[in-house]
This record gives C-alpha cells, sequence and structure tokens, in this order.
C-alpha cells in the first residue's frame, strides 16, 4: 500500500482526496493545511487520516511515499524541492512552477532521487482529450495548422495571479499534448480594469514550428461559461466544447483548398470543402481517477507520467514567456 500526503485541502485538494483514498493501491495517510476549518472538514470525510497543520510536522513523518501538493504556485518550488529531497514520489499541482528555473531544477532532482513526479494537467486525461489526440495521430485531421480555445466565465477572481496563470495552463497543456511540436515565440496581450494590478482578461497568441499558430483567450469576465477548442488540419477540423453534456467533440469534413488558375497563373482560386460531421464516442471516466490510476502505475513499474516534468516545465515557459509580453503591450517573446 503506497502511502501519500496531501498538502492542501482548498478548493482542489478535496478532489484529489477523495481520489486518492478511493483507490485501492493508495492508503491517504495525512493531510495538512492551515486552516482549522479546512482540516475539519478533512476528518470528518476521512477520520482515518492523519491532519496537520503545518509542513514541519507534516514532513517529520517518514511513513510517507508520495507528497501530493495543491497550494498556491508560489509555493510549489520550496515545497516540491523537500519532497523530492527526502525521497518522495511526487503529484504537484498545476502550474509546476513560478520560474523556469525551478522547474528545471525540480526535474533534475527527480531523476536524480528516482521519484516519480506527475504535474496534474487534468485536461489532459478527459475521455475527450484522449480522443482528439488519437484522431490527430491516426492522421485524420492531415497537417495541422491551429489551435484555437476561449476559457471564459464571470469569476472566480484569484488574489495572487491573473487570468493567464489561472485559466491558461489549462490549455497550453492540452495544446502541447495534441501539438507536441516546438513552440517558437509568445505574444499576450490584457488590462487589467479593476484598479489591482491583475489582470482579468487576455489573450495568448503562440507560435510554433511548421507554421502552426495558437490563440488562446481567457477570461474571468465573461457574462456566459465558453469551453470552445477549435483544432484545424489541412484535411479535417474538430470542435471540442467541453460545456456539452454529450458530443463534446465533433469532427468536421471541411476545409478549403488554394490554388493557382491556368488562366492566370498568378491569381489563387479559393474552393471549401464541406462534408460530414460526425461525434465519436468517448470514454465515459473520471479524468481525475484515470490520472490517479497512471500515476500509481508509474509508480509501481517505473515508468514516466504523460504530464511529467518535462511537460510541466513546457507550460511554464510559456506561462513566463506571456508575462514578459504582457509588461510590453504584446510585444513577441522567445520561448526557451
Amino acid at each position: 500500500m503506497i502511502k501519500i500526503g496531501l498538502i492542501g485541502f482548498g478548493y482542489w485538494g478535496p478532489n484529489l482526496a477523495r481520489n486518492f483514498n478511493a483507490h485501492p493501491d493508495l492508503e491517504l495517510h495525512s493531510i495538512c493545511d492551515f486552516s482549522g476549518d479546512r482540516l475539519e472538514v478533512a476528518g470528518r470525510l476521512y477520520p482515518q487520516t492523519r491532519l496537520v497543520d503545518n509542513v514541519e510536522d507534516f514532513y517529520r513523518d517518514t511513513a510517507l511515499d508520495v507528497v501530493a501538493i495543491a497550494t498556491p504556485v508560489s509555493t510549489h518550488y520550496e515545497l516540491a524541492k523537500r519532497a523530492l529531497d527526502e525521497g518522495k514520489h511526487l503529484w504537484l499541482e498545476k502550474p509546476m512552477t513560478e520560474k523556469v528555473e525551478q522547474a528545471e531544477e525540480l526535474i533534475e532532482l527527480s531523476e536524480a532521487k528516482g521519484r516519480t513526479m506527475l504535474v496534474d494537467h487534468t485536461f489532459v486525461y478527459t475521455g475527450a482529450v484522449r480522443k482528439i489526440k488519437e484522431i490527430i495521430e491516426k492522421g485524420e485531421l492531415g497537417d495541422l495548422l491551429y489551435y484555437d480555445s476561449t476559457r471564459a466565465n464571470l469569476g472566480l477572481f484569484q488574489q495572487d495571479v491573473d487570468v493567464i496563470w489561472d485559466l491558461a495552463p489549462h490549455d497550453i497543456s492540452i495544446m502541447d499534448y495534441l501539438m507536441p511540436v516546438k513552440k517558437l515565440a509568445v505574444s499576450a496581450t490584457g488590462a487589467h480594469f479593476y484598479g489591482n494590478g491583475i489582470v482579468p482578461k487576455a489573450l495568448l497568441t503562440i507560435y510554433m514550428e511548421d507554421n502552426i499558430i495558437a490563440h488562446i483567450n481567457v477570461s474571468w469576465v465573461s457574462p456566459v461559461k465558453i469551453r470552445d477548442t477549435f483544432i484545424a488540419g489541412t484535411s479535417k477540423m474538430i470542435l471540442y466544447d467541453d460545456t456539452q453534456p454529450s458530443e463534446k467533440v465533433k469532427v468536421y469534413d471541411k476545409g478549403v483548398e488554394l490554388y493557382e488558375t491556368k488562366e492566370d497563373l498568378y491569381h489563387l482560386k479559393v474552393q471549401y470543402r464541406v462534408g460530414d460531421m460526425y461525434a465519436p464516442k468517448l470514454e465515459d471516466h473520471e479524468a481525475l481517477a484515470l490520472e490517479t490510476n497512471h500515476f500509481v502505475d508509474c509508480i509501481n513499474n517505473g515508468h514516466k507520467p504523460i504530464t511529467n516534468g518535462e511537460a510541466g516545465l513546457e507550460v511554464v515557459k510559456i506561462l513566463v514567456a506571456s508575462k514578459k509580453s504582457l509588461d510590453t503591450n504584446g510585444t513577441p517573446v522567445d520561448i526557451s
């Protein structure tokens, strides 16, 4: 039985605790949170679990095999580094770290210690995203052209990070999983409307190799909830609408063909192709449960998680470059 300890029982922590507790190979050994109210809730749900209100007491427990961290990103590096230093496997909430150098150090440390590190990009494990990946790998879309997503709703305003660091990691991780091509540069624009300096609405443009482009629109100030993603190829296109109860993924046999006419060598003729649409059957499972099972399998068999440290690092690189671009009103910044 793998003993796992969770730091952070706020917004996302309860979801992790529920899945850890339900897994037959995991023992939810301890939960740490500085809030007495949150620990009281945890105690009612998991009476068998050790509850602690400070990190020192948490790490003093040598019985732990795994540490899961679901705290604000500003705390990730120190907490994760300590876990790895003490030889624990690591489940780390997104985004992985605040700085690129911190993420790189955690990757090196996990490899040196021979420990499994998973970064919790949960959407990668959804049936919808896994199906899209399958369609792309079969070549059904043809050559990839663009990724275009909108993730918007009214709230939830964060106090420590802007909307890019809060919402964009979801779409960046999905994009990087579906389009594993080199990311070259990013341009980010946005504004803070309420005098607190925190940007609640922003647009990222990500330039990739092979002339592939991505636009990621994120907002806390939308009157409606939108979770739309368009993925286009030269042969077919996909609409992924995560708000739909069914048929979240639709594949359209639509496209555009440009070719030169014989009459005028330099005149391009546009021809539109409109075919059928189909909605593929998706796996019916909770993404977090699948991710937990995958994590346990990686620990037991020495595999690298799908969302490993390198995947987490790619997201951090784009976020850091986006912040630099945002500060200079959209000037493209190299992703390195």
